[in-house]
């Protein structure tokens, strides 16, 4: 049986995020003249008011009588296509339209003088406008942990880059992010072509907590705080010791790799650590978010996977996603279950000898969304004398017939 539980966080909001990002670019009082192309970077992760950040950002460069375009800053995603990046931008609300901004899209590069080991390209668009903003979330990254991981940095090199850059970079594996990567960055902030970025820091409610722009030249200091405040931040499941772990939709918009590898505890990287938390010996995925245009990266971090899943599976961009990032892993299709009843069944069968009654069960929504979620007898009674967790319902049957409940 399964009871329906919600964790309580203790968190700070900001309830207006476009009046707070204009504010913030006020402060910073930057270079921005009249007539000036400046352009506005915006990335592909579902950040929370994502489209009103974006139109708070075009607004201030329009009150200096400038003139604003965007430029989707998304390395490969999107099929590494301009059609694609435009597509993805619009799921988010991002349209020349909704923003009274145009949106140039091309892939186009130019090179710049790079390090030793590395080709450094930049988008033409942002290298031939006046100056460009960077709007990006700051959090742990999925592929390894470091100095700079999800944030303003990475987006200077692999979105502002394109998929050329993403190239680049990503063929030396982990060792390129980790270290090539600020390198690159220091070297694309000293040209002067970046002004400076919007930082979104995000709660355990994946709410903006804190947004701050900072100046070019201070991004490289400030970001591990804003990084380390994104890590205290997280939100993460209420126990470590999981038998099997549901997962109702993979996708883009939840994690870089479909499911939060900081989450499930699952890196799938040769040479990389696997986290010390949390464990798990099943993972079962059933369906795919809209708004991942049937980009799967991430299933082959699960052991069973449903037919509704597999079925709507975009080969081609999954494929490049995964060849530009060169962690084959992470594509590899796994079990196909007919069934949510079926896919239940051989996950069981995989976590070894259990003891009826005694599972311990998780369902959640998306690895993004961690307040609300279902758990079995055995982890509700480990969880039922904590503050910070309150039974909503239940109990109730974890499948009905072939399919699992709504959540």
């Amino acid at each position: 049986m399964m009871y329906k539980i919600r964790q309580q966080y203790t968190v700070s909001t900001i309830d207006d995020p476009a009046r707070a990002t204009l504010n913030e670019l006020k402060r910073l009082n930057m270079p921005v003249k009249p007539g000036q192309a400046i352009c506005i970077a915006v990335g592909s992760r579902g950040i929370d008011s994502i489209d009103r950040i974006t139109r708070a950002v075009v607004d201030f460069v329009t009150s200096c009588r400038a003139r604003p375009f965007i430029i989707p800053a998304m390395g490969s995603h999107g099929g590494a296509t301009p059609e694609g990046q435009r597509e993805v931008l619009a799921g988010y609300g991002i349209t020349g339209k909704s923003m009274d901004a145009p949106i140039d899209a091309s892939m186009d590069v130019e090179e710049l003088a790079g390090g030793a080991e590395y080709r450094l390209f930049i988008s033409r668009a942002a290298n031939r406008a006046d100056g460009t903003i960077l709007i990006n979330r700051i959090k742990p990254h999925t592929d390894y942990h470091g100095t700079y991981e999800s944030g303003l940095v990475k987006m200077s090199v692999i979105g502002l880059g394109k998929h050329a850059q993403a190239l680049e970079i990503h063929r030396f594996g982990v060792r390129g992010l980790k270290e090539l990567l600020p390198r690159a960055a220091r070297r694309i902030f000293s040209t002067g072509k970046v002004l400076a970025g919007v930082a979104i820091v995000e709660n355990a409610l994946d709410k903006p907590t804190r947004i701050e722009a900072v100046p070019v030249e201070a991004v490289m200091e400030r970001e591990p705080a804003l990084l380390a405040m994104a890590r205290d931040n997280m939100a993460r499941l209420p126990v470590d010791e999981i038998d099997l772990l549901i997962v109702d939709y993979i996708g883009k918009d939840f994690s870089g790799t479909g499911l939060d590898t900081n989450i499930i505890g699952r890196m799938r990287i040769r040479g990389e650590p696997e986290p010390q938390r949390p464990s798990i010996k099943s993972i079962v995925v059933r369906d795919i978010s809209e708004r991942s245009h049937g980009n799967a990266l991430g299933i082959g971090l699960a052991d069973v996977i449903t037919r509704r899943l597999y079925d709507k599976i975009d080969y081609a961009g999954m494929y490049e996603n995964a060849t530009t990032s060169t962690f084959f892993e992470r594509v590899k299709v796994p079990m196909v279950a007919e069934t949510d009843a079926e896919a239940l069944h051989r996950a069981l069968r995989c976590c070894g000898p259990v003891v009826s009654g005694e599972e311990r069960v998780v369902r959640i929504r998306n690895t993004l969304h961690l307040d609300h979620m279902y758990v079995s007898e055995a982890i509700r009674r480990e969880l039922e004398s904590r503050e910070t967790i309150t039974v909503v319902s239940g109990p109730q049957p974890l499948c009905e017939g072939n399919e699992f409940p709504e959540f």
